[in-house]
């Protein structure tokens, strides 16, 4: 099996030398993702609706890759304020509530620009595993 990067175009992965997910074996690794619409580079205010353009994002990119939000098997989300978390966690039950995932949830003190108020990570098998 060899190695396969899966890019969103976003100009952060080449910039800052990462890929939006790798697939190897059977898993997808799928890098932390931020509520970006990456079609339009714009990123709402509300947390929520951060959160589910996060999971747009992980779909198309989990579809890529061969793989779809029911493979997810871990999931690990960062939030900037505490008063995140049930906002963020309403949206992963939203989609995940039948796939229920390994999960974690982390209060940091912030992302990468002050905007970004949530990431997500994922890891995934694929239609293979």
């Amino acid at each position: 099996m060899t190695r396969r990067l899966i890019s969103t175009g976003s100009p952060f992965e080449r910039t800052f030398g990462y890929s939006r997910a790798v697939v190897d074996g059977d898993y997808v690794f799928v890098a932390g993702t931020t509520g970006y619409d990456y079609a339009t580079m714009s990123l709402p205010e509300d947390v929520a609706e951060q959160a589910r353009n996060i999971f747009r994002t992980l779909e198309g990119v989990l579809h890529e890759a061969g793989s779809s939000l029911d493979r997810i098997v871990r999931k690990q989300v960062f939030v900037t304020d505490p008063r995140y978390c049930e906002p963020v966690l309403r949206v992963c039950g939203e989609i995940l509530a039948d796939i229920r995932p390994a999960s974690g949830i982390y209060v940091v003190a912030g992302l990468l620009k002050p905007e970004m108020k949530v990431e997500i990570e994922v890891t995934a098998r694929t239609s293979r595993g």
